[in-house]
Protein backbone atom coordinates (compact mmCIF):
# COMPACT_ATOMS: atom_id res chain seq x y z
CA UNK A 1 0.00 0.00 0.00
CA UNK A 2 1.48 3.36 -0.97
CA UNK A 3 2.65 5.83 1.73
CA UNK A 4 0.22 8.15 0.99
CA UNK A 5 -2.65 9.00 -0.97
CA UNK A 6 -2.18 9.06 -4.37
CA UNK A 7 -4.04 9.42 -7.67
CA UNK A 8 -3.48 5.78 -9.66
CA UNK A 9 -3.58 7.25 -13.09
CA UNK A 10 -0.70 7.07 -16.38
CA UNK A 11 0.30 10.89 -15.36
CA UNK A 12 1.13 10.01 -12.31
CA UNK A 13 3.06 6.80 -13.10
CA UNK A 14 4.97 8.85 -15.35
CA UNK A 15 5.35 11.63 -13.30
CA UNK A 16 6.80 10.03 -10.33
CA UNK A 17 8.84 7.44 -12.42
CA UNK A 18 11.03 11.03 -13.69
CA UNK A 19 10.85 11.67 -9.99
CA UNK A 20 12.89 8.26 -9.22
CA UNK A 21 15.23 8.77 -11.90
CA UNK A 22 16.02 12.43 -10.88
CA UNK A 23 16.19 11.40 -7.06
CA UNK A 24 18.29 8.40 -7.62
CA UNK A 25 20.78 10.34 -9.78
CA UNK A 26 20.61 13.14 -7.13
CA UNK A 27 21.13 10.77 -4.62
CA UNK A 28 24.64 9.27 -6.49
CA UNK A 29 26.18 12.70 -6.83
CA UNK A 30 25.49 13.46 -2.87
CA UNK A 31 27.48 10.12 -1.96
CA UNK A 32 30.09 11.09 -4.50
CA UNK A 33 30.16 14.82 -2.54
CA UNK A 34 30.15 13.42 0.50
CA UNK A 35 32.45 11.07 0.35
CA UNK A 36 35.08 13.84 -1.25
CA UNK A 37 34.16 16.45 1.48
CA UNK A 38 35.34 13.35 3.66
CA UNK A 39 37.99 13.21 1.97
CA UNK A 40 39.64 16.43 1.81
CA UNK A 41 38.15 17.12 5.64
CA UNK A 42 40.36 14.30 6.94
CA UNK A 43 43.40 16.23 4.91
CA UNK A 44 42.57 19.67 6.56
CA UNK A 45 42.36 18.17 9.91
CA UNK A 46 45.49 16.80 9.77
CA UNK A 47 47.16 19.76 8.37
CA UNK A 48 45.34 21.45 11.17
CA UNK A 49 46.66 19.24 13.92
CA UNK A 50 50.23 19.75 12.33
CA UNK A 51 49.47 23.80 12.59
CA UNK A 52 48.15 24.17 15.97
CA UNK A 53 51.52 22.26 17.45
CA UNK A 54 53.67 23.92 15.56
CA UNK A 55 52.29 27.26 16.40
CA UNK A 56 52.01 26.14 20.54
CA UNK A 57 55.38 25.59 20.17
CA UNK A 58 56.38 28.86 18.49
CA UNK A 59 54.47 30.79 21.19
CA UNK A 60 55.58 28.64 23.93
CA UNK A 61 59.33 29.43 22.81
CA UNK A 62 58.33 33.40 22.19
CA UNK A 63 56.70 33.60 25.92
CA UNK A 64 59.69 32.16 27.31
CA UNK A 65 62.15 34.29 25.65
CA UNK A 66 59.77 37.21 26.78
CA UNK A 67 60.01 36.04 30.65
CA UNK A 68 63.71 36.10 30.54
CA UNK A 69 63.76 39.50 28.54
CA UNK A 70 61.65 40.78 31.60
CA UNK A 71 63.68 39.13 33.82
CA UNK A 72 66.56 41.32 32.48
CA UNK A 73 64.98 44.64 32.12
CA UNK A 74 62.95 47.09 34.07
CA UNK A 75 59.06 46.89 33.78
CA UNK A 76 58.87 50.19 32.26
CA UNK A 77 62.62 49.71 29.60
CA UNK A 78 60.29 46.77 28.25
CA UNK A 79 56.90 48.60 27.97
CA UNK A 80 58.52 51.74 26.65
CA UNK A 81 60.52 49.38 23.81
CA UNK A 82 57.23 47.97 23.18
CA UNK A 83 55.08 50.95 23.35
CA UNK A 84 55.57 52.60 19.57
CA UNK A 85 55.39 49.26 17.08
CA UNK A 86 57.25 50.14 13.62
CA UNK A 87 55.73 47.60 11.65
CA UNK A 88 52.17 46.80 11.21
CA UNK A 89 50.50 43.84 9.08
CA UNK A 90 46.88 44.47 6.76
CA UNK A 91 44.76 41.27 6.77
CA UNK A 92 42.55 40.34 3.85
CA UNK A 93 40.32 38.08 3.21
CA UNK A 94 39.06 36.01 0.24
CA UNK A 95 37.33 32.87 -0.33
CA UNK A 96 37.65 29.82 -2.70
CA UNK A 97 35.18 27.30 -2.83
CA UNK A 98 35.46 23.67 -2.40
CA UNK A 99 32.55 21.60 -3.00
CA UNK A 100 30.62 24.44 -2.78
CA UNK A 101 31.76 25.52 0.56
CA UNK A 102 33.13 28.99 0.58
CA UNK A 103 36.48 28.62 2.33
CA UNK A 104 38.35 31.55 3.80
CA UNK A 105 41.78 32.57 2.13
CA UNK A 106 43.67 35.00 4.17
CA UNK A 107 46.34 37.23 2.81
CA UNK A 108 48.64 40.17 4.58
CA UNK A 109 50.61 42.84 3.29
CA UNK A 110 53.23 45.08 6.03
CA UNK A 111 53.41 48.18 5.82
CA UNK A 112 57.04 48.28 4.90
CA UNK A 113 59.25 45.81 3.24
CA UNK A 114 62.49 45.97 5.65
CA UNK A 115 62.13 43.17 8.12
CA UNK A 116 63.91 44.62 10.51
CA UNK A 117 61.03 47.14 11.27
CA UNK A 118 59.08 44.74 13.75
CA UNK A 119 61.73 45.62 16.40
CA UNK A 120 59.86 49.01 17.31
CA UNK A 121 63.51 50.13 19.78
CA UNK A 122 67.23 50.35 19.26
CA UNK A 123 69.39 47.70 20.28
CA UNK A 124 71.48 49.41 23.18
CA UNK A 125 69.01 49.68 26.20
CA UNK A 126 67.37 45.70 25.08
CA UNK A 127 68.62 42.40 25.50
CA UNK A 128 68.44 39.58 22.87
CA UNK A 129 66.50 37.89 24.81
CA UNK A 130 63.40 40.44 23.63
CA UNK A 131 64.78 40.30 19.95
CA UNK A 132 64.37 36.54 19.94
CA UNK A 133 60.72 37.01 21.65
CA UNK A 134 59.71 39.67 18.84
CA UNK A 135 61.36 37.67 16.18
CA UNK A 136 59.78 34.18 17.11
CA UNK A 137 56.15 35.90 17.00
CA UNK A 138 56.95 37.62 13.83
CA UNK A 139 57.52 34.49 12.30
CA UNK A 140 54.86 32.46 13.83
CA UNK A 141 52.18 35.21 12.01
CA UNK A 142 52.07 33.38 8.92
CA UNK A 143 51.17 29.93 10.76
CA UNK A 144 48.87 31.45 13.20
CA UNK A 145 46.53 32.85 10.39
CA UNK A 146 47.11 29.17 8.26
CA UNK A 147 45.93 27.73 11.79
CA UNK A 148 42.88 30.15 11.50
CA UNK A 149 42.28 29.57 8.36
CA UNK A 150 42.31 25.98 8.41
CA UNK A 151 40.54 25.52 11.34
CA UNK A 152 37.58 27.46 10.17
CA UNK A 153 37.65 25.27 6.89
CA UNK A 154 37.31 22.89 8.45
CA UNK A 155 33.95 24.37 10.66
CA UNK A 156 32.41 25.05 7.58
CA UNK A 157 33.29 21.60 5.75
CA UNK A 158 32.10 20.14 9.27
CA UNK A 159 28.46 21.91 8.55
CA UNK A 160 28.64 21.10 4.85
CA UNK A 161 29.38 17.20 5.25
CA UNK A 162 26.34 16.90 7.93
CA UNK A 163 24.17 18.91 5.47
CA UNK A 164 25.00 16.58 2.81
CA UNK A 165 25.03 13.37 5.18
CA UNK A 166 21.40 14.41 5.82
CA UNK A 167 19.94 15.01 2.62
CA UNK A 168 21.68 11.21 1.62
CA UNK A 169 19.87 9.90 4.11
CA UNK A 170 16.22 11.41 3.37
CA UNK A 171 16.42 10.33 -0.38
CA UNK A 172 18.05 7.02 0.27
CA UNK A 173 15.68 5.84 3.47
CA UNK A 174 12.50 8.35 2.42
CA UNK A 175 12.16 9.71 -0.38
CA UNK A 176 13.37 7.04 -2.84
CA UNK A 177 11.46 4.14 -1.03
CA UNK A 178 8.42 6.27 -0.91
CA UNK A 179 8.23 6.77 -4.96
CA UNK A 180 9.04 3.19 -5.68
CA UNK A 181 6.41 1.95 -3.30
CA UNK A 182 3.92 4.19 -5.27
CA UNK A 183 4.78 3.44 -8.68
CA UNK A 184 3.96 -0.28 -7.42
CA UNK A 185 0.82 0.75 -6.16
CA UNK A 186 -0.12 2.97 -8.74
CA UNK A 187 1.01 -0.05 -11.45
CA UNK A 188 -1.07 -2.36 -9.71
CA UNK A 189 -3.81 0.13 -9.60
CA UNK A 190 -3.61 0.62 -13.52
CA UNK A 191 -3.31 -3.46 -13.82
CA UNK A 192 -6.45 -4.18 -11.99
CA UNK A 193 -8.68 -1.49 -13.67
CA UNK A 194 -7.14 -2.96 -17.09
CA UNK A 195 -8.08 -6.59 -15.98
CA UNK A 196 -11.35 -5.24 -14.80
CA UNK A 197 -11.84 -3.58 -18.30
CA UNK A 198 -10.94 -6.49 -20.13
CA UNK A 199 -13.83 -8.66 -18.28
CA UNK A 200 -16.70 -5.92 -18.20
CA UNK A 201 -16.22 -5.99 -22.20
CA UNK A 202 -15.95 -9.70 -22.54
CA UNK A 203 -19.06 -9.57 -20.51
CA UNK A 204 -20.88 -6.75 -22.55
CA UNK A 205 -19.64 -9.03 -25.69
CA UNK A 206 -21.43 -12.34 -24.32
CA UNK A 207 -24.47 -10.32 -23.56
CA UNK A 208 -24.85 -9.41 -26.98
CA UNK A 209 -24.09 -12.17 -28.52
CA UNK A 210 -26.59 -13.78 -26.53
CA UNK A 211 -29.07 -11.12 -27.14
CA UNK A 212 -27.79 -11.61 -31.05
CA UNK A 213 -28.82 -15.21 -30.70
CA UNK A 214 -32.47 -15.08 -29.18
CA UNK A 215 -32.84 -12.52 -31.74
CA UNK A 216 -32.41 -15.16 -34.62
CA UNK A 217 -34.30 -17.98 -32.81
CA UNK A 218 -37.45 -15.36 -32.25
CA UNK A 219 -37.07 -14.15 -36.24
CA UNK A 220 -36.82 -18.10 -36.90
CA UNK A 221 -40.48 -18.76 -35.18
Amino acid sequence: MASKQVTPTRMELTRLKKKLVTATRGHKLLKDKRDELMRQFLDLVRENMALREKVEAGIKAANRNFVIAKAGMSQAALRTALMAPKQAVDLSMTQKNVMSVDIPVFDTKTRTADANDIYSYGFAFTSSDLDGAVKSLADILPDMLKLAETEKACQLMAAEIEKTRRRVNALEHVIIPETQENIKYITMKLDENERSSQIRLMKVKDMMLEEAHHYKEREAY
